[in-house]
């Protein structure tokens, strides 16, 4: 029986190629994507190169909670296990927006779509023996903190803090996920990872200095396909414990092979992370573990 994985925004960047390492490999991936119409493009474009991949796409926005719903129920009426889930699907500081359940876009397409996601996927999760969640997470988990006084930015809006608090968020949120996991001894294993410095569609909100800098940072980025090798390895590395961080090895972690990696003190600090967790609980109004 092949495995089966789900991957949130799987048309496109590192999520794409994640497909396409997992396709190569007989797992079953069911491609979690806004975009309809993309994700058919994609999944051809999968076909021509790998005959053999078995996809499925089922339609997920995660600015929203109750599609996040309809994504978990129509996952679960077809399938009743999950080998793979991968939070990949992510913006990059974009202009200030909110969801259509009033949070701040980055925080809540990044972050909180993904955390009611993983609970309600934890019942299949729980069904298969070694299942793994995997979430992405940047190196700009270090450009702030977790906002409790204003998660949301409504006082004033900084782009670059709020994508690095959603950062931070998922990051502290994989830690948590799996001492959670352990402590009801369970053998789904958590890990997060970062891609570096890669080159996605991500970048297209890029302004001001930020866009003056890309010529100059340029030599240190890598291609999506070499960016997705953490988030493939945290998947599927079978030495893995669960609470590992993976990104590449090279300088800075901007580029280079996949190793399990450091992160700053904020990340893990457990307080932190059992507060975010409990408020996110109460945004989401849904609790797990």
């Amino acid at each position: 029986m092949s495995k089966i994985a789900v991957i949130t925004g799987a048309n496109t960047g590192l999520g794409l190629e994640t497909t396409k390492a997992f396709a190569e490999k007989n797992i079953e991936v069911v491609m979690a994507c806004r975009n309809e119409s993309k994700a058919e493009k994609a999944k051809a474009e999968i076909l021509k190169e790998i005959p053999k991949a078995q996809l499925k796409i089922i339609p997920l926005d995660l600015s929203s909670l109750d599609a996040v719903r309809s994504f978990a129920e129509k996952f679960k009426s077809e399938y009743d296990r999950l080998d793979i889930l991968v939070n990949n699907a992510g913006l990059m500081i974009p202009p200030y927006g909110t969801t259509q359940d009033g949070f701040e876009l980055q925080f809540g397409i990044n972050y909180l779509g993904h955390f009611l996601l993983t609970g309600l996927l934890l019942e299949p999760l729980k069904n298969t023996t070694e299942a793994r969640v995997v979430s992405l997470s940047s190196l700009a988990h270090k450009w702030g903190d977790i906002y409790f006084e204003d998660l949301q930015f409504e006082n004033h809006y900084d782009k670059q803090k709020a994508y690095g608090q959603s950062k931070l968020a998922c990051l502290m949120f994989a830690y948590e996920l799996d001492r959670r996991l352990k402590a009801q001894q369970l053998s789904v294993k958590s890990l997060a990872a970062h891609p570096g410095l890669s080159r996605t569609n991500l970048f297209r909100h890029l302004t001001g200095m930020m866009k003056l800098l890309t010529p100059f940072v340029y030599p240190f980025t890598q291609s999506a396909k070499s960016g997705a090798q953490p988030e493939i390895k945290a998947a599927l590395d079978e030495k893995l414990a669960g609470g590992e961080y993976l990104g590449p090895s090279g300088f800075q972690e901007y580029s280079g092979k996949p190793k399990v990696v450091d992160s700053n003190a904020i990340s893990n600090d457990k307080e932190k992370a059992k507060r975010l967790w409990e408020i996110s609980e109460e945004l989401c109004n849904f609790q797990y573990l």
